[in-house]
């Protein structure tokens, strides 16, 4: 798995970190529309001392939870972070002023939810680019969260606290060595799917390796 997300972020122009412990953090988001559940992923890949690549894997939501799509917190509807690598777009600080997780420290583009329903529109909302507070920290402190609920309103989210410890860890070894500065990638399923959906129609042979990598994906998170 760990080289099929390599040849993806390559594929998609997107940079690598390959020095010891320089975090390459990806978030799956699945094929699912339905809000309130804690059904993607977080990988992290990163090269150890002796030059070869580990990877962590964590259980969170790239999804804000009902609560916020229902009642959202600007007008123009709770925003979705759209797919794409945010390039030192986060730093190690304090989430709401309470506990240390990964903060947004530059702009980012989210995608606004609008008509207020439990189902997350990602085709049809307005782009919005900013500030935005769009986090990656942890939802209870209490173990394993069962639903996203009032946990994001667009944030990347952790279900399991055990798992957001080592995941800070990780970033804590990250900014000894290279600062307080951390890319992070969210690959959408949804797109790839309507992407490789186009090159199958039109029969871009030039995208077939590409396309077989996003089969690859699609099969293995739509469960």
């Amino acid at each position: 798995m760990i080289q099929k997300l390599i040849v993806l972020l390559a594929r998609s122009g997107y940079e690598i970190y390959r020095k010891p412990y320089q975090l390459n953090i990806i978030g799956i988001r699945n094929t699912e529309t339905a809000s309130d559940k804690f059904d993607d992923e977080l990988h992290v890949l990163f090269k150890n001392d002796k030059n070869k690549w580990e990877q962590a894997k964590y259980t969170i939501t790239t999804d804000p939870g009902t609560y916020w799509l229902n009642n959202p917190l600007q007008v123009d509807g709770t925003a979705i972070l759209k797919q794409g690598q945010y390039v030192n777009a986060y730093r190690i600080g304090l989430h709401k002023g309470q506990y240390k997780a990964l903060v947004q420290a530059k702009p980012i583009t989210v995608i606004r939810d609008y008509d207020r329903n439990a189902i997350l529109d990602f085709n049809n909302g307005r782009e919005s680019k900013g500030l935005f507070g769009v986090n990656i920290h942890r939802a209870s402190i209490h173990g394993a969260t069962k639903k996203v609920g009032q946990w994001s309103a667009g944030c990347q989210v952790f279900e399991k606290n055990n798992e957001f410890i080592q995941f800070m860890q990780l970033c804590e070894k990250h900014r000894q060595l290279y600062g307080n500065r951390f890319s992070y990638t969210l690959i959408d399923l949804r797109s790839i799917k309507r992407q490789t959906r186009r090159w199958m129609t039109y029969g871009l042979t030039g995208a077939a390796s590409l396309t077989a990598l996003a089969i690859y994906l699609l099969k293995k998170y739509s469960t």
